[in-house]
């Protein structure tokens, strides 16, 4: 039979929401502030899922609502035309 191993087993933090949590305000998330925006962004420009941002569903909705109207008005862009990928071609 095969042993286990004595090493410790690895678990990943449980992710919280921002946004309830009072870490930013929801009255902060809008179109204009571009600067919170992007942390919900990946660097190719596309929305952050909610496992890997860590937002309730409620405010992943408001969070994707208003990245979606700071695009249509130009102060984000819907893809980043330079990405350089670490893959070797």
């Amino acid at each position: 039979m095969a042993e286990r191993s004595s090493g410790r087993r690895f678990f990943r933090k449980k992710k919280y929401c921002k946004l309830c949590s009072g870490e930013i305000k929801e009255k902060d998330i809008t179109y204009k502030n571009v600067d919170i925006l992007k942390n919900f962004i990946t660097e190719r420009g596309k929305i952050s899922s909610r496992t890997r941002s860590g937002l309730c569903a409620k405010h992943q909705r408001l969070v994707s609502g208003e990245i979606k109207r700071a695009r249509m008005i130009a102060l984000l862009p819907f893809k980043v035309e330079y990405y350089r990928s670490s893959r070797k071609s």
